[in-house]
């Protein structure tokens, strides 16, 4: 596997949409914007591509231009790293357009979350790593501004080589807030204090990362569509989104990954599950259950299949603080001293 060259002080970024839902409609301009500034206070530059700004429908019924804005932006040596807009509902439909000596020849970091997990499959089959996390609208337009945790994590994802420790917070925060009103995005959402990781297991594992997204995960899975096939030893990535998906999805899709033999890993780790959204309010104790069924899903399915280490509510998904992980990265753990982290 290979770690795309860090990215410089004044780097280039491209900026795009690789994802999509089947919907009318964008973004606002004040979103971006705020987006692109942001980047800026890191010292990058970032660049719009045109589907940024192009209509979610329009984007939708052209899956083959969004792979080749992708492969323009890979060619493109002037460009430096490469950030998703937002996740969306179908980027596996871009995948078979894509032409994969692009991406092993011009490796470039991408950064990316949620839907863009096909992406991040598909670089991984190519022998290229990607960063689950970055993503413009979710991580770099955090209302209230980015969070000095993530914005370190981003920091080292961007210009290092490696993204290291990955240390514990003290805080979470899955509230929304609609970034269609520019006031809100001054706004710093809810944050709740965080009882820290959940351990299962024991032992020191090192492996390669795969995963991501876990209803992404779902689609690969009945598609059969780069879902790795060497996977003993290595380390599963589990996150779940707004869909806000019942456990017992949650174990039927980690029945699926068990049953074709790909929960030999030697560790999953699992974002702190998102509990509520646009339409879908809970109350403090409803978020807590919801979190604490979660968690049992992953950790008796995984243990019907072997004796990897698990470990729950890890900085990364769609739940804030974040930090992007690299995807094909090696990660170490050790379940005696609580502690991971990324070469």
């Amino acid at each position: 596997m290979e770690i795309p060259p860090p990215l410089e002080p004044g780097s280039t970024v491209a900026v795009c949409r690789p994802a999509t839902i089947p919907a009318t409609g964008s973004y606002p301009d004040h979103l971006i914007e705020l987006g692109f500034d942001r980047l800026r206070s890191f010292d990058l530059d970032p660049v719009a591509f045109d589907s940024l700004y192009a209509d979610n429908r329009e984007l939708y019924d052209d899956p083959e231009g969004r792979a080749r804005e992708l492969e323009r932006a890979f060619r493109d040596p002037d460009i430096d790293g490469v950030i998703a807009a937002i996740g969306g509902d179908d980027q596996i439909r871009i995948l078979k357009h894509l032409d994969p000596s692009v991406i092993r020849d011009h490796p470039t970091r991408f950064y990316g979350t949620s839907d863009n997990t096909s992406f991040a499959a598909f670089c991984r089959a190519q022998g290229v790593v990607t960063f689950y996390g970055g993503t413009l609208f979710t991580d770099v337009c955090e209302p209230g501004g980015i969070n000095d945790y993530t914005r370190r994590y981003l920091e080292r994802a961007f210009f290092e080589e490696t993204l290291g420790a990955l240390r514990e917070t003290g805080w979470f925060s899955d509230e929304d807030l609609d970034w269609h009103d520019p006031a809100n995005l001054e706004d710093d959402p809810e944050r709740e204090e965080s009882t820290g990781r959940r351990w299962h297991g024991a032992g020191t594992v090192e492996g390669r990362t795969w995963g991501g997204c876990l209803e992404i995960l779902a689609t690969h899975l009945m598609a059969d569509s780069y879902v790795p096939k060497e996977t003993s030893g290595s380390v599963l990535l589990l996150e779940t989104s707004e869909e806000l998906p019942e456990p017992t999805v949650v174990r039927r899709v980690l029945r699926g990954l068990g049953e074709r033999g790909a929960l030999d890993v030697g560790a999953v780790l699992v974002g702190r599950a998102k509990a509520r959204g646009f339409g879908n309010e809970r109350t403090p104790a409803e978020r807590t259950a919801y979190r604490e069924r979660q968690r049992e899903a992953v950790v008796e399915t995984v243990r019907e299949y072997g004796d990897a280490v698990v470990v729950t509510d890890v900085e990364f998904g769609h739940t804030r603080p974040t930090a992007p992980i690299p995807v094909g990265g090696r990660c170490v753990l050790d379940a005696g001293s609580e502690t991971l982290r990324f070469e």
